[in-house]
Formats: C-alpha cells, structure tokens, sequence
C-alpha cells in the first residue's frame, strides 16, 4: 500500500509510520520541519514531503505534490495537528490556528486528492479527531470574540469528524472509505507535554488503533464511523455531527474561508 501521512515526524504519527515501513509499506511521511524529515529519512528511508499545514497555499501545493509524484495513494491519514495550549493565534491565512491546521488543511488536503484516491480503490481516509469535542458556534465559529484553547481544540476535533460524515457519503460506493478515531487519551506527545497534563495512554495503545483503521480487513466496508481507541463498534460523536444543517453550515464556512485564503 501506499499510506501519505500527515505529521508524521513526532508523537503518533512518527510512531505509526515507523510500524508502517517495518511492516514493509510504503509511507509518504509528511512534516513541517525540514530538518526533522531529513532525520525521518535517515532513519527509516522513507519517502517525504514538506508542507506547513498552516498555510492553505501550502496544503494546494502539497496537493498538488503528491498528484504529480504517485500513481496511487491508497490511505490517507490526517494525523497532523496541534493542542490548545497558549493564547489565540492565526494562521498565514488569518484563520484561527486550530481550525486551520487540525481541520481545515486535512479538509483541503483530503478533497484535493480525492481523483487519485477513488483510483486507487479500494482506499481509506482516516481522520485522527478526539475524544473531547464541543459544538461549534457558527455565531462565531473561528472564536473570534470569545476565545478559549480547549475550546478552539475541541471544536476543530468536531469539525474533522462532521467532515468524515460528509466526506463519507459523498464517496459511498465509489470504494473510498473515510472513518475518524480518538486514538488514545494524552499520550506522551508534544501536544500533551504543551498542555502540562499527565500521561494515560501509550503511543503503542493510540499506534494501534490507528493502525487498525488503516489495515483491518474487517474495516474494508464501514464508512462514515468514528472510533474511541480500539473499540470494535463505532462510538457516538457529539451531537453535532449528526446535525445536517450543521454539517453543510460547516462546510459552507470552510469552502469559503479556503477561497478567499487562495484567492
């Protein structure tokens, strides 16, 4: 298989693609930091690609990056993403931080490659969400008067898992599936290191669930799902994410944030 994933040099995603390449698949491993891919390189020999996901036109060209390098992508892992520790920040788009890189460049990502992963069916999209989720304000969806960083998390968590649901009926029967997960709670990342909490989970017990939702066979026909760890059955989402007028408010406000970011 071909597997491209996003943040790939540290925590989950490192660990998930060092099992990857051991298991002898190809992973495109994709990292911000250009220095840290070299050391991903060197130690895996593995294929990479460079992008700051904060950047919109930087997701277009990782886009467009990935068309023109492979014949075929047969998973995509949205995994890149970043805590809710410190003040409000945007992004080179002037997007709220969280919302742009944990959701919005795995949105823009995702439906830009759409065309090579419908051919390469059968193919999966696997979103790495969160167990903790809050609706979001459509009065002021990037927290713009009222901010709070668990808050900006948790909604941006939400939001790629409405996408998955949305993302997940559009491609119904054209042998793509797009599944999210809760992977594990505060694992020994930089994430929760930043967010100064304890940690509960290991990257083994998070690298496994994430693994599960790549490879299991007997995950080749459920789409639309979200998972908490390595649960057999699906899990129930916030509310929200079973709203359709919530679902298409939200990409609605995405497509258009996007336009304007690369305009």
């Amino acid at each position: 298989m071909t597997i491209l994933i996003t943040g790939a040099t540290d925590g989950l995603g490192r660990y998930v693609t060092t099992e990857l390449v051991n298991a002898g698949e190809q992973v495109i491993a994709h990292g911000r930091n250009p220095l840290r891919l070299q050391e991903l390189r060197d130690e895996l020999a593995v294929e990479t690609v460079q992008a700051d996901l904060a950047d919109l036109r930087e997701v277009d060209r990782l886009a467009d990056e990935i068309l023109a390098r492979y014949e075929r992508l047969d998973v995509l892992v949205n995994n890149a993403g970043i805590g809710s520790a410190g003040p409000r920040e945007e992004s080179a788009n002037g997007i709220e931080l969280r919302f742009a890189v944990n959701y919005l460049a795995g949105y823009h990502l995702a439906r830009r490659l759409v065309p090579l992963l419908t051919a390469s069916a059968p193919a999966r999209v696997v979103n790495v969400a969160s167990i903790g989720q809050r609706e979001i304000d459509f009065a002021d969806p990037l927290l713009e008067q009222s901010y709070d960083g668990s808050r900006a998390y948790a909604q941006s968590k939400l939001a790629q898992i409405m996408f998955t649901v949305d993302l997940a009926e559009e491609l119904r029967g054209q042998g793509v599936t797009v599944n999210s997960l809760h992977p594990a709670s505060y694992m020994p990342t930089t994430m929760v290191r930043q967010a100064g909490v304890g940690f509960l989970s290991t990257l083994e017990e998070g690298g496994a669930a994430v693994l599960r939702l790549i490879t299991d066979p007997a995950l080749a026909g459920v789409t639309g799902a979200y998972f908490n760890g390595s649960a057999p059955s699906p899990a129930r989402p916030n509310r929200q994410a079973n709203d359709p007028d919530a679902r298409r408010r939200l990409q609605d406000l995405s497509e258009s944030v996007i336009a304007k970011a690369l305009s």
